[in-house]
């Protein structure tokens, strides 16, 4: 079948008429109004002839007029990859010859540079993707423009956006003209300025309405209106740039949801698995600080919804200020600017508070003021309770010898629970933050943050820095195998590694302690370092091209210890001559934090134990599954919850297109390269709202995290798995976490998009005394690789030269 009607084509052809074939065959299906048309099939495409008498025939029945030629391939409109640009249209096409022409433009289109990269950016195989091609009767418009059925700007979805212009909608589509912009919230509009009138935008929204109804999600509508003033549908794809939206509610209010995977420094989707764990035991965690939030899967994302303390008159009052410590400034700006909402207006009580939960706020009040006081009373008794209670949660977390079957291992990962632990651990790390944070207050008019992150530099007990050194000294004893791990690509010493044919090198040892550990770590779904330790491999290059020892990270990480203990002896005495209440009070929490700040990272580390049995229990029930047919891999049981293995396990029930429809949404997630700090339910991305920065002149402004200034060619990394930094470059991701902190070593600097002052990216590079910035927006996209930057630590800029 090489020509069929536009008529015939549907959504189950797509593999033969492309995507936007079959969209407008669906839309004339539903009634609307679709210049009509023929597509040539990628049938036609795949033998590489273009079928000319066919073609003809079809061309004479639409009456052999001018027509719109477009490219309808099999990787297009979808929900997504909309495709949109990256593939020709030809427009007043008239005649034979012409039509064959515009034909084979669409065709060749196929494989042009934009359309090769925008597969490549999304993992789109080139070889599976076949052309199809629309030929339409053509309209010629007075007006034409695209309507969204979400607005795409604030992902808001009660409003939808129109973006119009007289005469062709290339004109809008392509950018080359002023367009009027239009946003329609359901409100009639009783003015005709611009190229639409009211009449017009209301026959619009009613069309977006049906639309989005019919399909089932938002829609990118291309649209015309002729002399005769009727509106005809050239297009209708999902908007696949949309955030997704908060599960609902029903409720008349709007609540607020704030991402909290960036505290652990991670922004990738979290694996279905890995999200009911994670929900669990950060609400574990919050509970035991007194705060009660529901923490909800927004996109494979957490977030938690802060609605409740947002209205609640008592919690409302210090709700900024408790999200400095780990949730940064971007997520304080947009905490204020939704407090400032009337929507969020505080009620009478909270919605969800009562006896019970004040009673247990009060009991881990009083446990908090203990423990916290204990700590900083006798810091170094505090650390040793707390490093036996992680080695007793180590121990405790290895499985019974005796599980043998499915049923048994699903029954010990049930079965697993909170540890008793938990406040020999919490409050020392508390006591340490509080310690490190309260000063920059106490001493304000006496010393700058930048200085205050110079005493806190060089911080000693901290399990990341100690990994790090571990993996530096583990580099410099390399040898005669120097060369063999400069040469060889990380993956290809992973298999050598896994098979027992790498030469010793220490990479055992160095995973027995600390093959837990990974990027993404807290996901229960992702590889520990231990299954793949090609990131490791990757660093462990990285250092072999340090030839410089005072750049080596041991004489860096001491440089930065003893300018800590320097600049804390100064600025001690200068603020006891100025401010001697407040100096002493400074300094005690000061020294205080050096001693206990650095135990930041242990709860962490120490939580990866139980973490780490229960994914090695999961993948042996998984194997199982997989043995009995129920699982195509192991590894797919990561995208199940518990309930569902235990349906899988017990009675047989088949998850494979459960696992298989989780699994595309996950990849398609995992392409995507922002996260909201901050969603409504109606989907707005609050971000969005607040006033615009104004321009820069080449200087980049984010927050101050780590004091000092560098000057070097910067290094955007997306994943730290396969990076490649050379000694004295700039670092520049979206976020890190622990996992990412091997890099640290040779970076120069470190520039992220998101974090906070207190979180474990600025915290590490703090104590190797390298300049870091972090919540400067879009730095990732502004930023190249190899562009000459300079990072001012102390002033949060980033000077693009």
């Amino acid at each position: 079948m090489h020509v069929i009607a536009l008529s015939e084509a549907t959504t189950q052809m797509l593999d033969l008429v492309g995507g936007k074939a079959a969209g407008l065959g669906e839309l004339i299906r539903r009634g609307e109004r679709v210049p009509e048309g023929f597509c040539v099939t990628t049938e036609a495409h795949r033998l590489g002839v273009i079928p000319t008498a066919e073609v003809v025939a079809a061309y004479e029945r639409l009456g052999a007029g001018p027509v719109a030629v477009r490219s309808s391939a099999t990787a297009e409109d979808l929900p997504d990859a909309s495709f949109a640009g990256q593939q020709d249209t030809v427009l007043n096409v008239t005649g034979t010859a012409e039509l064959i022409a515009a034909i084979e433009t669409c065709w060749d289109s196929l494989h042009s540079d934009r359309a090769t990269a925008y597969r490549d950016a999304r993992q789109i195989v080139h070889q599976t993707v076949r052309m199809a091609v629309v030929v339409q009767r053509m309209i010629t418009p007075t007006v034409a423009g695209v309507l969204f059925t979400a607005n795409p700007l604030t992902g808001r979805r009660d409003e939808m956006a129109v973006d119009a212009a007289a005469g062709l909608g290339t004109t809008v589509v392509d950018g080359a003209a002023t367009v009027d912009h239009y946003v329609l919230d359901g409100v009639p509009r009783d003015d005709d300025t611009g190229c639409l009138t009211s009449a017009h935008l209301a026959e619009l929204r009613a069309t977006g309405e049906r639309l989005q109804a019919h399909f089932g999600s938002p829609q990118d509508v291309e649209w015309a209106i002729d002399a005769d003033d009727v509106l005809w549908l050239l297009q209708s794809r999902p908007i696949t740039s949309l955030f997704p939206l908060p599960p609902r509610t029903g409720e008349p209010l709007p609540r607020v949801y704030l991402e909290f995977g960036h505290v652990q420094g991670m922004l990738q989707p979290v694996t279905p698995m890995g999200m009911s764990t994670l929900r669990t035991q950060i609400a574990a965690m919050l509970a035991a600080l007194g705060v009660r939030v529901d923490i909800v899967d927004i996109g494979g994302r957490l977030y938690g919804d802060l609605s409740d303390l947002a209205r609640d008159r008592s919690s409302r009052k210090r709700l900024v200020k408790l999200l400095a410590v780990d949730f940064g400034p971007r997520a304080q700006a947009v905490m204020q600017h939704v407090l400032a909402d009337p929507r969020f207006a505080p009620t009478s009580g909270g919605a969800r508070r009562g006896g019970a939960q004040g009673a247990a706020s009060l009991r881990t009040a009083g446990r908090a003021v203990v423990g916290i006081l204990r700590a900083l009373a006798r810091p170094e008794a505090a650390r040793t309770r707390m490093f036996e209670a992680i080695e007793q949660m180590r121990v405790r977390s290895a499985a019974p010898a005796d599980l043998r079957t499915a049923a048994d291992r699903l029954r010990f990962v049930q079965a697993q629970d909170s540890d008793d632990s938990a406040d020999a651990i919490m409050w020392p790390i508390v006591a340490g933050m509080l310690a490190a944070a309260l000063p920059t207050a106490l001493l304000k008019g006496v010393a700058g943050p930048d200085e205050i992150h110079t005493v806190l530099g060089g911080m000693p007990h901290n399990v990341t820095i100690e990994m790090d050194l571990a993996l530096w000294r583990l580099a410099q004893g390399a040898g005669n195998h120097r060369q063999l791990l400069l040469d060889t690509p990380p993956a290809e010493l992973t298999a050598r590694h896994l098979r027992g044919t790498l030469p010793d090198i220490g990479m055992t040892t160095f995973l027995d302690v600390y093959g837990h550990r990974g990027v993404a770590e807290v996901d229960l779904g992702v590889p520990r370092w231990a299954e793949d330790p090609t990131p490791v491999f990757a660093a462990v290059a990285n250092y072999l091209r340090v030839t410089d020892p005072r750049q080596g990270p041991d004489q860096r990480f001491q440089r930065a210890a003893t300018a800590a203990e320097a600049s804390l002896t100064a600025l001690v005495a200068r603020a006891r001559r100025r401010r001697p209440v407040r100096g002493r009070i400074a300094g005690f929490l000061l020294r205080r934090a050096r001693s206990l700040a650095g135990l930041r990272e242990a709860g962490k580390f120490a939580g990866l134990y139980p973490l780490r049995e229960t994914r090695r229990q999961l993948l042996l029930i998984g194997a199982d599954l997989h043995g009995s047919g129920l699982l195509d891999q192991p590894d797919d049981i990561m995208f199940l919850t518990l309930d569902e293995v235990h349906a899988a396990v017990h009675q047989g029930v088949d998850p494979r297109g459960t696992v298989t429809a989780r699994r595309a949404v996950h990849r398609r997630e995992l392409r995507r390269r922002t996260v909201p700090v901050a969603l409504l339910s109606d989907g707005t991305d609050v971000e969005t709202l607040l006033p615009a920065r104004p321009a820069g002149d080449g200087t980049l402004a984010g927050v101050g995290a780590s004091a000092g200034r560098v000057t070097g060619p910067a290094r955007v990394v997306h994943d730290p798995g396969t990076a490649h930094i050379e000694p004295g470059e700039v670092l520049v991701a979206t976020t890190t976490d622990p996992g990412w902190t091997p890099l640290f070593l040779t970076a120069a600097a470190l520039v992220t998009e998101t974090g906070a002052i207190m979180a474990h990216g600025p915290t590490v590079a703090r104590e190797y005394g390298i300049p870091a910035v972090i919540c400067v927006p879009d730095a990732t996209r502004t930023i190249s690789t190899g562009q000459l930057v300079t990072v001012d630590g102390g002033a949060g800029t980033i000077t693009v030269h």
